[in-house]
């Protein structure tokens, strides 16, 4: 690529806001603001004698691809990235390029489900051992520990429930028991946590939800050291095949303009929707590691700068009547992903401590780009919904609020 003279002075590495921004003026492709797409497969040589390209066949490698994976390295402070079709795939890629036949795998026990079905359905198949232990606790992951424990998989804040994981205290104790770790880094975003920086070895993001931001495209990456990505790149990207396309890849640099614009806006979003929740009298518990009253709160401030767009409440009301409450609501759009423009809510189910006698359901609602006193005034329709216990009311409340909204 050409460059072009910079103002002296600039010797240090660009914040965020202007590394997702910026591109330097570019010869080789007439200036283009956006980097091309190369959607061909494969790339010819000029004599028989090839003249040592990079570029050979799109499976192996494509322009388009690979600028993205120079900018989510640089974003995520990694030295090089894999991308993937899916996080699926960049997760299945990173745990299977460092685990063996007769290898132990320590894994957090609230794990994305996704995660989870791969390790109990997939890896058993191949002799490889899982022990899932509470996240919260260094001795409970401590304990796990076998003389064939081979990598610590986290996944901090977890997904449903937020639990967070001391990266600092993980990457000790994997020191001190020679242990490889991987991270899923997908709701804090590189925006807001950096576990490179901390000492944990790979990285993966499920690129659909933040990077992308637009609930358009699919895709995963890998991020860590040269040599960590160099083998994961020669076996489990190229032999697997699940390669990004290059138009996703370009689709995904559009997403990554404004991802930390976006991650600014959303989590002061999902703030203002936790702090309404918690001033609701029957939602037993509020899942958003930014507010002071999560368990966790201290560890969050010491690990993240900014918090994601994804929580979760614990409401004291069966399944059925909580189901009946979200299905009427306007803004937040029934639906499982995260991290796009659009706000979502999902009933997970039965929460943890919910008994017989006194049922407690777990709802994930993921807050968007809306402006937050809609989401409010749309969440108020609580106070009708159960308040009197009829939703036959409130109902008749939101479907005017449904038509104002269309």
């Amino acid at each position: 690529m050409g460059s072009r003279n910079r103002p002296l002075g600039l010797d240090s590495d660009p914040m965020p806001y202007t590394l997702v921004a910026h591109d330097e003026h570019d010869e080789r492709h007439q200036g283009a603001v956006v980097y091309p797409i190369y959607q061909n497969t494969l790339f010819t040589y000029a004599s028989s004698d090839h003249p040592g390209h990079v570029y050979k066949y799109s499976r192996m490698g494509n322009p388009t691809v690979m600028e993205l994976e120079k900018r989510l390295a640089a974003l995520e402070h990694g030295e090089r990235a894999q991308c993937f079709a899916s996080g699926m795939a960049a997760i299945s890629a990173a745990i299977l390029s460092r685990v063996s036949a007769g290898d132990h795998v320590i894994c957090v026990s609230q794990v994305y489900f996704g995660t989870r079905e791969f390790m109990d359905s997939f890896l058993s198949r191949y002799q490889v051992e899982v022990t899932y232990a509470d996240g919260a606790s260094i001795e409970a992951i401590r304990q796990a520990v076998q003389s064939n424990t081979r990598v610590l998989y986290l996944e901090s804040p977890t997904s449903y429930y937020f639990q967070l994981q001391d990266l600092k205290a993980c990457v000790g104790l994997a020191r001190e028991c020679g242990l490889e770790t991987i991270i899923d880094n997908t709701w804090a975003s590189p925006c807001h946590q950096h576990p490179l920086d901390i000492g944990i070895d790979l990285v993966v993001h499920s690129l659909t939800k933040y990077v992308s931001g637009h609930s358009d495209v699919l895709g995963g990456a890998v991020i860590g050291s040269s040599s960590w990505i160099e083998r994961l790149s020669q076996v489990d990207h190229q032999l697997l095949g699940g390669i990004m396309t290059p138009h996703t890849a370009s689709l995904m640099m559009r997403g990554l303009r404004t991802l930390p614009l976006r991650m600014a806006r959303l989590g002061d979003t999902a703030m203002r929707i936790a702090e309404y929740f918690g001033t609701l009298p029957c939602i037993r518990k509020v899942n958003f590691p930014g507010l002071p009253k999560h368990p966790q709160h201290e560890l969050a401030k010491r690990q993240m700068t900014g918090w994601g767009s994804l929580l979760s409440i614990e409401l004291e009301q069966p399944l059925e009547k909580a189901k009946q409450w979200i299905d009427q609501l306007v803004y937040f759009r029934i639906g499982l992903s995260f991290g796009g423009y659009e706000s979502l809510v999902l009933v997970v189910g039965a929460a943890e401590q919910s008994t017989k006698e006194q049922p407690v359901t777990l709802i994930r609602f993921n807050v968007g780009l809306e402006d937050p006193a809609d989401l409010i005034r749309d969440l108020d329709s609580w106070h009708t919904f159960f308040g009197n216990g009829s939703a036959d009311g409130n109902m008749n409340e939101n479907s005017c609020l449904r038509e104002q909204a269309q």
